[in-house]
């Protein structure tokens, strides 16, 4: 299988943690350490990419504004013209100041992750949140933009789940007048959640992506919450020996025959499972 000589997208998780708690997403279980990057370590991951056209994601399993450096971040990847910067975030922490400090860093989009269109739905599945603060800050931010003549674009976006299914017309309706783009994306199930089992066929995740913890390991995918995936770490290699080296071809090859079982994280992952491949059963 020919893979692409370099990623097209990195994402760093620059810190650990989050200020939600959200029912399906087991952030609150990562004991990881460092919990901050070393500057470092970010700034390598940068330099042995620049010019190579690279989209950067300055977060992982983490909200991306715990990081009060991020603007720094942003501005330090924008040194690169070919570059491209974006984050999710659920809002919570996006005052104007921070706005308008990440729009004149350089910051391309911004996802806004909501998940519902009441503050009573919203109070299940955002656990910690304040919905009403939450869309004030969405809707003050989308204004920024044109203050600041900086284009930026944003993009919000509800879960498919069942508890908020009944609120997706109001929700797309609402912020589709408003944002660049307004989404309903699926409900992925986490690697080695309870009740999760394998679908033999490709992943498609690892094929563009590279993902780093915060200290300095490159891991095959961003699900991997535990390292059970490791393919280097960019303290002791460059990006590019990592991206081009024996343990991601390897992973890349059995991936792309299906064969998940021959990898721990990927025994117990039933991700693209509604997707057709050519030559596997649906």
């Amino acid at each position: 299988m020919k893979l692409p000589a370099q990623p097209r997208y990195i994402q760093i998780e620059t810190i650990i943690g989050c200020d939600a708690e959200c029912p399906f997403c087991p952030q609150k279980q990562i004991d990881r350490k460092p919990v901050i990057m070393p500057e470092t370590t970010w700034k390598k991951i940068i330099d042995d990419t620049r010019g190579l056209g690279i989209t950067y994601r300055p977060f992982l399993q983490n909200e991306a504004l715990i990081d009060k450096r991020l603007a720094r971040i942003v501005a330090y990847i924008k040194e690169d013209a070919t570059a491209r910067v974006e984050i999710n975030t659920n809002g919570s922490l996006l005052d104007e100041k921070r706005g308008l400090e990440l729009i004149e860093a350089g910051i391309d989009i911004v996802r806004f992750s909501i998940d519902a269109f009441s503050s009573e739905t919203f109070a299940k599945c955002r656990v910690g949140l304040d919905y009403r603060k939450v869309v004030d800050n969405i809707n003050r931010f989308i204004a920024l933009p044109a203050r600041s003549r900086r284009g930026v674009v944003t993009e919000v976006r509800m879960i498919d789940m069942d508890s908020s299914r009944h609120e997706q017309r109001d929700f797309i309706e609402y912020w589709s007048k408003r944002a660049d783009r307004a989404l309903i994306v699926p409900l992925y199930n986490w690697p080695w959640d309870e009740g999760v089992r394998m679908v033999r066929k490709p992943c498609i995740k690892m094929r563009e992506e590279m993902f780093f913890y915060t200290d300095g390991r490159a891991v095959l995918c961003c699900w991997d919450i535990a390292g059970r995936a490791s393919i280097g770490n960019v303290n002791g290699e460059s990006v590019l020996e990592i991206w081009n080296g024996a343990a991601r071809r390897e992973f890349a090859e059995y991936l792309s025959r299906g064969e998940r079982e021959k990898i721990l994280l990927c025994s117990r992952c039933d991700a693209y499972r509604d997707r057709h491949f050519d030559g596997f059963d649906d």
